[in-house]
């Protein structure tokens, strides 16, 4: 072949080649998904998340035409699970909801974590909250976060506060009103929201941090005071309750928090697609109300938007659990 025919010809099997790699890409990602799509929760059956992941499932699952079947991998504070994710394909077959607890304390509470929260996964959308209310015993002489506050910093006080358990995400709430306020309270952990609730309810403990979910029962017993909620807002589920931050501690902000991310290097255009349904289905009215009965309100963002969130979480929790010293059972 003539040296002037040779470089037209390579230039043609390159483009036949890039135009076939092109229609493959876009191949894969017209027909995704062709096969059911593994849901992974970091957390066990019958707890809030879990309940939110079996709600939005099934119509994730009409919408993807694809069954989305719902797999628990407790454990290591949400790390299980996370860790799970963080190895399997790429290929929009594994998405993973996980929390605050897995995604921005464990890099700090965890010396060998077995995932980077920050460049194993590819974030898709924040899924909803868990809000946490602060609690006291009945007799403990205070209304709001300011009284408990001024109390603290009175000589003889000794106040103490329960929560769900050491590195929980409770424990470092408790942690973070403490720094924010510059006040001492002795934590007693608990092995979950539950006996944390009884604790402060026996008054063996003066004041308790627990999901809005566990104390909805008891909200109207003569045996606790309920001071505020720990979101930035008020809370849908109890709008009545005052903020910590408006109610005298300015800028406090904790919650339980969810997201839904899948391993990184899942292509861009199966990110949009899954963010697009998740979103949808997040914004339907029924979600809204099946939320709440579990004590949650949903939440959505943007994969940026997650992205960005994940690290000043990180940020923020990893000053705290550097300044209390906090570990995990």
């Amino acid at each position: 072949m003539h040296q002037h025919l040779i470089k037209p010809a390579i230039g043609l099997v390159a483009a036949l080649c890039l135009s076939i790699s092109l229609n493959a890409n876009a191949q894969s990602n017209v027909t995704w998904p062709t096969k059911p799509i593994r849901f992974v929760v970091t957390f066990p059956a019958g707890g809030s998340s879990d309940a939110a992941a079996r709600i939005v499932a099934p119509k994730l699952s009409k919408r993807l035409g694809q069954s989305v079947v719902v797999d628990n991998k407790p454990g290591a504070g949400g790390g299980v699970g996370l860790d799970v994710v963080a190895k399997a394909p790429p290929d929009g077959y594994t998405i993973v909801l996980a929390s605050a607890g897995g995604l921005a304390a464990n890099p700090s509470l965890y010396p060998n974590l077995s995932y980077n929260p920050g460049s194993d996964f590819a974030p898709i959308t924040l899924f909803g909250t868990s809000p946490f209310v602060l609690i006291a015993n009945a007799n403990v002489p205070v209304k709001t976060i300011k009284d408990v506050i001024d109390l603290a910093k009175t000589k003889d006080a000794k106040l103490s506060y329960a929560s769900g358990g050491n590195g929980t995400a409770m424990h470092l709430s408790g942690e973070l009103i403490k720094s924010m306020a510059g006040i001492n309270l002795l934590h007693v952990p608990y092995r979950g929201s539950a006996p944390a609730l009884m604790s402060v309810m026996g008054g063996e403990t003066s004041l308790a941090i627990a999901d809005i979910a566990t104390i909805e029962p008891q909200m109207k017993s003569s045996k606790i005071k309920i001071l505020g909620v720990l979101n930035k807002q008020r809370s849908s589920l109890a709008p009545d309750l005052p903020t910590l931050a408006e109610s005298g501690l300015p800028g406090f902000e904790a919650n339980g928090w969810f997201a839904v991310l899948a391993p990184a290097g899942v292509s861009q255009s199966i990110v949009a697609r899954l963010n697009a349904e998740i979103v949808g289905v997040l914004r339907e009215s029924e979600t809204a109300e099946k939320f709440a009965q579990a004590g949650l309100e949903p939440l959505s963002s943007t994969p940026e938007e997650l992205a960005q969130y994940i690290k000043s979480e990180t940020i923020k929790w990893s000053k705290v659990i550097a300044v209390s010293g906090a570990k995990v059972d």
